[in-house]
């Protein structure tokens, strides 16, 4: 018996961007449900939608207070935000009112594709955290705090496995540096400093620091950790 498709959430105030996603995603197994407007998504989040694609310029509510909105009403869920900004402000700010990622439009549904499972993955993940992490030839053994390349073991000091395991628990999604200083430091604003952590954490754990294969930079916004395959 197969299982019942994933539902995926649209809302957005254009109905080519609706007709785009719901036959894009149709024809990679996903149900859409569709909202033009705020009131609308809110509405339609006692279906419990698996996934949500929110556009932030909708006519009727300002977009980074719905998702706020919503991320208070469904903390598990995960975002993904359709913005026509590219500008970092923005990302900023959708991701610290909880989205899980961000594509810019116009995009690729490849891309977008890409992303939704990034953000499934990384809420399986959180909700049903497994004790070893494993992407490519790194694990992470967060039961035991023993880090291997390979076989392997690697050496961390308690900040830089600190850094990591905050990366580890939310692999796959963007991480702002606000939200990074926070989880490592009481009283850092900085973001030097954790760029001197990430620096020396890919001393130890990417074969070429300088084209980095797991810890990746998202310029001017913060860190993804490459989720797994």
């Amino acid at each position: 018996m197969n299982a019942a498709p994933l539902r995926v959430l649209v809302v957005d105030d254009e109905p080519p961007i609706r007709k785009l996603l719901r036959m894009g995603l149709g024809a990679h197994g996903y149900q859409t449900l569709e909202a033009a407007n705020g009131k609308t998504a809110l509405d339609l989040l006692s279906q419990a939608p698996d996934l949500i694609i929110l556009d932030l310029g909708l006519p009727d509510a300002q977009g980074h207070e719905l998702l706020r909105t919503i991320r208070a009403r469904n903390e598990r869920v995960p975002i993904v935000v359709l913005s026509s900004r590219d500008d970092e402000g923005g990302k900023v700010q959708a991701l610290d009112s909880g989205a899980d990622d961000y594509v810019t439009k116009p995009f690729g549904m490849d891309e977008l594709l890409a992303r939704m499972r990034a953000a499934l993955r990384h809420q399986l993940q959180i909700h049903g955290e497994r004790p070893v992490f494993r992407v490519g030839d790194l694990a992470v053994d967060l039961v035991r705090r023993i880090v291997k390349i390979g076989e392997r073991e690697i050496k961390l000091s308690p900040k830089e496995y600190d850094l990591l395991r905050v990366l580890v628990q939310h692999a796959g999604k963007v991480l702002t540096h606000k939200f990074l200083l926070g989880a490592l430091w009481d009283d850092l604003t900085d973001a030097q400093y954790l760029r001197v952590y990430v620096r020396q954490l890919r001393q130890k754990i990417e074969a070429d620091p300088e084209r980095p294969q797991y810890i990746l930079t998202e310029t001017g916004i913060g860190y993804r950790l490459r989720a797994p395959d």
